[in-house]
């Protein structure tokens, strides 16, 4: 008899699956489905993983393992995020060249992720920092530019003062950078923008057709941002010039009670105005002040404003003359930059117009009839001043013809009356904005655009990329809008591709989040160097059928794959409209001391050091086993050791165990078929946790029977199998098929049968437990057959000492009954 020894089963399966390429995708995919199952593949800027960042990857190998099994044929591929800035800020940090640095960090992962057994497919590797990958970055970005969807232009722009370069919004969390943590300064440079703007429609409207989770789709709503409204013409009066003003806004209920106006410090029409504003100085040094502000301090610290002296406007509702402000708070990309200030019914504005004593008219209360106001209401004290503002529906009052009328019917009757007089028209406008794409670094895809001073910007010919990034010395980035690529004249001189004159290289590089934007659909073909991918073989598994990975990604790397393929779908280079059809994720494994694993903390657990103590199994099972797949979980130590014991359970099993063939254990039978129905449909539910459970109560069962049959052992051994493939492979070989390790072939590997299938028969319910609730509070349960009649429940429940007291001298008004469930006493 011998001892389960992870270690040394584990490390001779992974070799044999490796030399025997059982994880290989199938070329020929006749009569089976085929099914795409992707993990978003990892950043090598850090020396390699710890356990917290495998709970993805096991969970799709669960589910890629079982689907081979179901017949399907699976691709399941993996590679690496390999450029970007935190790879180089770690490089240089450490002073490595940061290819030499990510090179190191990506042979540490994968040889990680090979220790722990996941079934990837590794002849389709790819690393978005070869040539032979980002060729087909800077073509596909030519796609974009050629398609006038790529603009270069001069905008105040998120400076990291530590990385040294621009970020895009989405990379700016608070205020900070997002890789280092360091205050964003605001900056103006001239740079590179995709217009994911002309596509904010789209994205917003196919998110209801994705199977992803809700929180997801709601934060991506959030932020494109959506806003419904009327765009509403004021009369700005300059002298006797009437310029006229377009406000959007969602409020057009409201109107009445504007008493102010509020432009953006960016407005163009400031500069229109500047000649006629009787305090032009004090304006100048107010636009220089808000010019160093970041967007975070505008909108969430105190609002600041300055009045425009000498400039009016007209309420268009009811000719009022009011005041015209320039405010910090108004940002110029939302709408269209000026706002009409309603400060009893907007808080911003009723606290811009408490600090700088403007009038305020209330124009909708919360009842119609003459009641005390609620609190939430701006309550009117007897001065005639306001608490707060009200910013609920209600019914407009001081609205001339439209007093008395509910604020939902007024936004469509006013909208249609100024609308009539040609003064105001419906409106949709998006918070998004364009995707920023130029870095100031070196560790980057270099941006494969020419500059010529007769020709302007070109796009390098297609046959001369891919644009090498040239292996220099000096690679720290300048600080000063310029990337270290500027300083190397072999790279930056070049020809106009079309003039054939003296010309420049764009010297910037891409965002990393370029490269991971198509990715996916790389590894369909990841050796094609005559295409990005073949359109037969992207017909055949794309899009995406399952994606997981982090939540995190949400607003940026989601967004921006699902942007991609938008685009390309136009362009008729793809033929479905989204990336990933379902996602999920995955929830984050906090260390022992309940607190998010980092190495300054001391908290990380390794992955070499716990497979060498449990074994890849034991970690694998675990994982999946420690809570629901979907939430945060932490790390014990105990929880790991009864895994471990779990595994060595069923190896003695196997060990000890008396087959006999004759009279079957219909006990263990049942409980056999059950668990087949519930691993089953646990997988496919990614209920794990509650899969492993089941198992576990199968295999207590099975130790306690004095007999067992061989059958029973097979159907066990597949349903563990994704879960611990190697202990799994080991003991269908040692005592199902007893073919030598030296005589391995694919078809009688453990991972190449077919899944178990349960017998309907045997997994019915002989008893169940019923509920018994009255006036829907549960007062008391009771065993009863599973197939007990509605009138013998009745019977049964009405004598029930529990039930009793409860329904004592009283009338029952009605009896709900639900069949195998519960039920319900109405008195």
């Amino acid at each position: 008899m011998s001892n389960y020894n992870p270690q040394q089963i584990e490390k001779k399966w992974q070799k044999i699956w490796l030399q025997k390429k059982i994880d290989k995708t199938p070329d020929e995919v006749e009569g089976k489905k085929n099914f795409y199952c992707l993990d978003m593949f990892p950043y090598p800027s850090g020396e390699g993983l710890h356990v917290g960042h495998l709970h993805g990857y096991i969970a799709s190998d669960v589910i890629t393992r079982y689907l081979r099994m179901k017949g399907y044929n699976v691709l399941h591929p993996m590679g690496f995020d390999a450029f970007g800035l935190p790879a180089e800020n770690a490089a240089i940090k450490r002073k490595i060249h940061p290819k030499a640095w990510t090179f190191k960090n990506i042979e540490k992962i994968r040889q990680q992720l090979k220790s722990v057994g996941l079934s990837y497919d590794w002849d389709r590797e790819i690393i978005t920092c070869e040539p032979e990958y980002y060729k087909w970055t800077q073509w596909l970005f030519l796609q974009f530019f050629k398609a006038n969807l790529v603009e270069r232009k001069k905008a105040p722009v998120n400076f990291c003062p530590n990385c040294k370069t621009v970020l895009a919004n989405e990379q700016v969390i608070d205020g900070k950078c997002e890789r280092c943590q360091s205050e964003v300064l605001q900056k103006e440079f001239e740079q590179w923008f995709l217009k994911i703007t002309k596509y904010a429609k789209a994205l917003l409207k196919d998110l209801d057709e994705l199977d992803w989770p809700q929180k997801t789709k709601l934060m991506q709503k959030n932020w494109i941002g959506k806003s419904e409204g009327w765009e509403v013409k004021f009369q700005i009066l300059v002298d006797k010039e009437k310029l006229k003003l377009p406000v959007f806004t969602t409020r057009i209920d409201t109107i009445f009670g504007c008493t102010y106006l509020v432009l953006a410090p960016e407005h163009p029409i400031i500069e229109k105005l500047k000649n006629k504003i009787s305090n032009k100085r004090e304006l100048e040094n107010y636009l220089q002040k808000t010019k160093r502000k970041t967007e975070r301090e505008r909108i969430s610290k105190e609002k600041t404003g300055i009045q425009l002296r000498g400039i009016k406007a007209i309420n268009p509702a009811n000719q009022r003359e009011i005041p015209v402000f320039v405010a910090d708070y108004v940002l110029m990309h939302y709408g269209t930059g000026a706002i009409m200030a309603v400060p009893c019914h907007d808080q911003r504005d009723f606290e811009f117009a408490k600090k700088y004593n403007l009038p305020m008219i209330q124009v909708i209360k919360p009842e119609k009839e003459e009641k005390k106001l609620p609190q939430k209401a701006p309550l009117v004290i007897s001065d005639g001043t306001y608490e707060k503002a009200y910013e609920e529906e209600g019914y407009l009052i001081n609205s001339q013809r439209f007093d008395g009328m509910k604020s939902q019917r007024a936004r469509e009757a006013i909208g249609e009356w100024l609308k009539q007089r040609g003064l105001a028209q419906k409106k949709v406008y998006y918070k998004l904005k364009d995707w920023l794409v130029s870095r100031q670094r070196y560790w980057g895809c270099p941006i494969p655009l020419i500059y010529c001073k007769k020709c302007g910007w070109q796009a390098v010919r297609e046959e001369d990329l891919p644009v090498l990034l040239p292996d220099i010395k000096d690679y720290l980035p300048t600080g000063q809008g310029k990337s270290p690529l500027a300083k190397s004249k072999e790279f930056l001189k070049t020809s106009c591709p079309k003039c054939n004159g003296p010309a420049e290289r764009e010297t910037d590089t891409l965002d990393t989040f370029i490269c991971s934007s198509w990715y996916f659909l790389r590894y369909v073909d990841p050796k094609n160097d005559k295409e990005f991918a073949n359109k037969e073989k992207i017909k055949k598994w794309l899009p995406v059928d399952l994606y997981i990975g982090g939540a995190e990604h949400a607003t940026m790397h989601l967004l921006y794959a699902r942007f991609f393929v938008k685009v390309l779908k136009d362009l008729k280079i793809l033929d479905f409209k989204e990336p990933f059809l379902k996602l999920r994720h995955q929830g984050t494994i906090l260390g022992p001391d309940g607190q998010k694993m980092s190495k300054s903390k001391g908290n990380v657990i390794p992955i070499d050091e716990t497979i060498e103590k449990y074994g890849a199994d034991t970690l694998r099972l675990y994982e999946m086993f420690m809570g629901p797949f979907e939430e945060t979980t932490f790390w014990s130590p105990k929880g790991i050791q009864g895994c471990y014991r779990f595994l060595k359970k069923v190896w003695r099993l196997f060990e000890k165990a008396k087959i006999k063939k004759e009279k079957p254990n219909l006990k263990i039978k049942k409980l056999l078929h059950k668990t087949i129905k519930k691993v089953t449909q646990d997988i496919e539910n990614f209920k794990f946790n509650t899969a492993i459970s089941s198992l576990m109560i199968l295999v207590n069962e099975m130790e306690k029977a004095p007999t067992l049959e061989l059958e029973d052992l097979e159907k066990l051994l597949k349903l563990l199998a994704p879960f611990a493939p190697h202990l799994a492979e080991e003991l269908w070989q040692k005592y199902i098929t007893k073919v030598p390790d030296s005589k391995f072939q694919i078809k009688f590997s453990i991972h190449s049968q077919e899944w178990p299938k349960y017998d309907p028969n045997l997994v019915k319910e002989d008893k169940i437990t019923l509920i018994i609730q009255v006036n829907g509070k549960v007062r008391d349960k009771m065993e009863v057959p599973a197939d007990i009649s509605e009138e013998k429940v009745k019977e049964l429940t009405f004598k029930r000492e529990k039930i009793k007291k409860w329904i004592e001298g009283k009338k029952i008004k009605k009896v709900i009954f639900v069949p195998k469930k519960l039920i319900n006493l109405v008195v």
